[in-house]
């Protein structure tokens, strides 16, 4: 966006959020980063807005999570706004796991792969190899500290097979989701992030034979043959809140 153009686009933005026109749909406004001129009234603009959530790209600190925190009271955000943090520097990366567990208000990572493919001096390959260890790395403090972790873009909207193929590979690697660029990749990441119904139903499957083995005391559970333990029964209902929580969608 042309600079002589974000005032505007920021009160647009934030108008828009504001306006209650989306229902029931999750909104986040995404600012310019800490280090532009626009950034830190961006923060304020958009806390008193009250959104779901503010995405802020470059996060490459715990300090830097501090000084969000501090723009969004000043904004008067209210405390269900929450902080997604865009992990996409060298910083950033190598910082992750103190960045997860710097704040409550920050629930969600977004991967920015192309400013990290960039940093690397790194080519866009099939596959991504350059980028595995960026993305493990942050999935992994993710994890480690209960945060949503979403992956980066796809830049060629022509290329629905690559697109696809990315999607896969991300939902294999655990991420919660993918961030999008154009409406032609809404339903194919949709599809594949989505629980299927074979998993709903296994899913329930699970959830039941636990409850009844430890009703009768039973120390051993398994389902078709497998053995289930805690780990799978948490992945149970994992799936099944996804599967609520999509249907609720309408």
């Amino acid at each position: 966006m042309a600079p002589d153009a974000k005032l505007e686009a920021r009160d647009r933005v934030c108008e828009a959020a504001a306006s209650g026109a989306y229902g029931h749909r999750e909104i986040a406004i995404r600012a310019n980063g800490l280090d532009t001129q626009w950034g830190p009234d961006d923060i304020r603009a958009a806390a008193a807005a009250g959104p779901d959530a503010v995405l802020v790209p470059k996060v490459g600190s715990v300090a830097d999570i501090a000084t969000i925190e501090r723009l969004l009271e000043e904004g008067g955000a209210p405390d269900t706004t929450r902080i997604w943090a865009m992990l996409e520097t060298p910083d950033g990366i190598l910082d992750a796991a103190a960045i997860c567990a710097s704040s409550p208000r920050l629930t969600v990572l977004v991967m920015g792969t192309n400013d990290i493919t960039k940093e690397l001096h790194a080519v866009h390959v099939p596959g991504r190899a350059p980028l595995l260890y960026s993305l493990s790395h942050c999935l992994m403090a993710a994890r480690a500290a209960g945060k949503v972790i979403l992956d980066g873009v796809y830049n060629d909207i022509k290329n629905a097979e690559g697109f696809e193929a990315e999607c896969v590979q991300g939902a294999q690697m655990g991420f919660d989701g993918k961030t999008l660029i154009h409406p032609s990749q809404l339903e194919p990441c949709n599809r594949i992030y989505a629980p299927s119904d074979d998993e709903v139903e296994q899913s329930r499957k699970v959830i039941e034979a636990w409850d009844t083995a430890r009703a009768e005391g039973k120390g051993v559970v398994t389902v078709d043959g497998r053995m289930i333990e805690n780990l799978h029964v948490d992945n149970a209902k994992r799936v099944l809140a996804v599967a609520e929580a999509i249907a609720n969608q309408g």
